[in-house]
């Protein structure tokens, strides 16, 4: 993956956490958090802003860094910021994470 694909990864917000989304400033800094019980999508990884869920990194993004990401030992953050309105008006993303100084690497 190159990193400018790497620097614009989707968060997938349902409308459980769109109120919770659009209190958040413009650039944050986003917790990735492995849930290894979610039951609807078995490499969950959610995205928490100070501590409160906002969304899950998009499956087919969240199966590459899974792994890495369960086997690490500390707390794993990134840049994150709201999307522009383009982003939200032509795939209905609210969130994008950036990914290139992750302290991990993505499986194959």
């Amino acid at each position: 993956m190159s990193s400018s694909i790497l620097q614009r990864i989707p968060v997938v917000a349902g409308l459980g956490y769109i109120e919770r989304v659009r209190q958040l400033p413009s650039a944050f800094t986003a917790t990735l958090a492995v849930e290894s019980d979610q039951r609807y999508f078995p490499h969950a990884i959610a995205v928490l802003a100070s501590g409160e869920k906002v969304g899950y990194v998009a499956p087919e993004i969240a199966a590459r860094y899974y792994a890495p990401l369960n086997n690490y030992p500390g707390t794993v953050t990134c840049p994150a910021r709201r999307g522009d309105r383009s982003d939200h008006e032509t795939c209905g993303v609210e969130l994008l994470l950036d990914f290139s100084e992750l302290p991990l690497v993505a499986s194959e």
